[in-house]
């Protein structure tokens, strides 16, 4: 018996190839993630959703970064050209979930049900423009209402959301894709930073973690790979007891830390780990050393799509 793998993995190019089909066969990821190398046409990426379920199960998760603006795998001219999320702050609700409610119907469309957005960091003067205007505003409050609207608009079109990037990326200085950042701000201040993450933990969202290492909780290690972040922080502070998900690790934050990168995430407190890059070997080592789904795992997972078809309705009420 397979046992499935706590992982979800990149692909090389617009269709599942042998040699990665006979790899799922061996090692199963729990599902896949999409980038633009992956996209084509609409129904070229349905019909690659459709080989990947073949492989993995009706409901294997498959999941795309569509977030609006600079961040969207979904492009024209076969898709919407969304605008960045900062452009709906201080907007009604009711816009911010309409959009997100048509992006995620465009993503539903094509087999993808997972979308990793919204991000719920703060867009702080002086920090890195990684975030920028993927953050719907610098202000706790604002990000809470408009990041609840945006997952309802998700859940409305059939998508779940991932909330991102737990417990906030917002001070970093640095790019956790090139480089590990160092948060050195305090407890009381990191406090503005998780109000948002924390107003929607019971949302029925995923969380996606940052590779940030936070020196008010954890000098040492990064949030992904931290035992006390996750249970103190994201599972203690922040009440979040959904599906956690690590940002990729094969982002340059995670360089050198640790040999076994999806078993120290695992063994923090991560339910699932991300890893993105498509090559066939590093698939294939990741997928060796992956542990297998937990059953606490399964159970948010379980939850999380059951928040889902709750929430899901027609668009023409979302609009």
């Amino acid at each position: 018996m397979t046992h499935t793998r706590a992982a979800i993995v990149g692909l090389s190019g617009t269709a599942l190839t042998a040699e990665e089909a006979a790899l799922f066969r061996r090692h199963r990821p729990l599902g896949a993630i999409l980038f633009r190398r992956n996209v084509e046409s609409p129904a070229q990426v349905a019909a690659l959703a459709a080989a990947l379920r073949e492989e993995l199960g009706e409901t294997a998760p498959i999941l795309v970064d569509q977030e609006g603006g600079r961040v969207a795998r979904l492009r024209p001219p076969h898709w919407t050209a969304f605008p960045p999320p900062a452009s709906f702050e201080g907007r009604p609700e009711a816009a911010a979930e309409a959009n997100a409610a048509l992006l995620g119907a465009e993503s539903a469309a094509v087999g993808l049900d997972v979308v990793c957005a919204p991000c719920l960091d703060l867009r702080l003067p002086g920090a890195h423009d990684v975030i920028g205007d993927r953050a719907f505003s610098d202000r706790p409050e604002e990000v809470a209402r408009l990041g609840a609207a945006w997952v309802r608009g998700l859940h409305a079109a059939g998508c779940i959301p991932v909330i991102k990037h737990i417990p906030g990326h917002g001070r970093a200085l640095v790019d956790s894709h090139e480089s590990l950042p160092r948060v050195t701000a305090s407890t009381a201040e990191l406090a503005a930073d998780i109000a948002p993450f924390r107003d929607l933990a019971a949302s029925g969202a995923w969380a996606m973690t940052a590779h940030i290492v936070y020196e008010a909780w954890d000098a040492e290690r990064p949030a992904t790979l931290s035992p006390r972040i996750v249970a103190e922080v994201i599972r203690g502070a922040i009440g979040f007891d959904g599906v956690l998900v690590s940002d990729d690790l094969a982002m340059g934050a995670m360089r050198g830390l640790s040999n076994d990168l999806a078993g120290a995430a695992i063994a923090a407190g991560c339910d699932l780990v991300l890893h993105c890059t498509g090559v066939l070997a590093e698939t294939e080592a990741l997928l060796g050393a992956c542990p297998p789904l937990s059953d606490d795992g399964a159970r948010r997972l379980a939850a999380a799509r059951a928040a889902m078809l709750r929430g899901r309705r027609p668009l023409q009420a979302v609009a």
